[in-house]
């Protein structure tokens, strides 16, 4: 029994001994493959150091050559710029000195146009002078005409010109003025110019009644009041001396109580003036 239960054991013995060694063997060859991996990468590694080493020298190498290219190209350009610009300065300069030469020559053929356009403007101002100072000389003349105004009716001064002084009006009832001189004359006697002019108004004065107004020389302009019809003239037609203007009514409200007569006036550079100093 000792014996079988020692051979048993020793059985086991064995069979530990025996995969403790394959087990030892196992392990051995792991880490025998172990140590030859970890060799083999670092001999990748050192190989993979190597070629970046030799792939950087070669990059730099490149970019260095290229960049001589480049500084080199660069180079040749600045100077065919510089050469460019240097030939572009200098024909600006011919230009600018052609053009400065027409410019000259033009603005000297402008003086001679503008010298002669003077020139011409001098003679056609002594000639406008001239025409002007004949116009005035002709004003003047016409001007120191005397003009010599005659009574358009035949009558008598029935109300005088009072300005200065105050008359009584038979309409009004009242002490008032009276800016021209009333001729006693029948209705539709007929109303002649004092003086040739030009008929400037034709109108009915609310005060005077229908009114006939001529314009002549001198500034002077004669007015025809209490007119029963002005059939004779129409406005801005030219009138002679003595001719028909219109007829004597009895139109003017401010003179309605009055017998019939042709209100007259004469007006001096827009001023009412005394008739009786003008009539001849």
């Amino acid at each position: 029994m000792r014996r079988e239960m020692k051979k048993n054991k020793e059985k086991m013995n064995i069979k530990i001994i025996k995969y403790s060694g394959i087990t030892i063997a196992i392990l051995a060859v792991i880490v025998f493959g172990i140590l030859i991996y970890s060799k083999k990468l670092n001999n990748d590694v050192k190989e993979g150091t190597l070629m970046s080493e030799q792939l950087s020298s070669i990059l730099n190498n490149t970019n260095t050559s290229s960049g001589a290219q480049n500084t080199e190209s660069a180079s040749t350009e600045i100077g065919k710029s510089v050469n460019e610009m240097s030939n572009e300065l200098k024909q600006n300069n011919k230009n600018n000195t052609t053009v400065n030469n027409t410019s000259v020559n033009n603005t000297t053929s402008k003086t001679s146009e503008s010298n002669n356009v003077l020139t011409t403007n001098k003679i056609n101002t002594n000639n406008t002078t001239s025409q002007t100072n004949s116009k005035v000389e002709e004003k003047t003349e016409n001007k120191n005409v005397e003009l010599s105004f005659s009574k358009p009716v035949e009558g008598d001064i029935v109300r005088d010109f009072a300005v200065d002084n105050l008359i009584y009006s038979n309409t009004l009832q009242e002490w008032t003025t009276h800016t021209g001189i009333d001729i006693k004359a029948d209705k539709t006697t007929v109303v002649k110019s004092a003086e040739a002019g030009t008929v400037k108004t034709i109108k009915n004065d609310p005060r005077y009644g229908l009114t006939i107004i001529i314009e002549h020389e001198n500034g002077f302009q004669t007015v025809y009041s209490n007119l029963l019809t002005s059939e004779f003239v129409v406005e801005g037609e030219k009138v002679e001396k003595g001719q028909s203007l219109g007829t004597v009514g009895n139109t003017a409200a401010f003179e309605v109580a009055d017998e019939p007569h042709l209100h007259f006036e004469i007006l001096k550079d827009s001023a009412q003036v005394d008739p009786n100093i003008y009539l001849k």
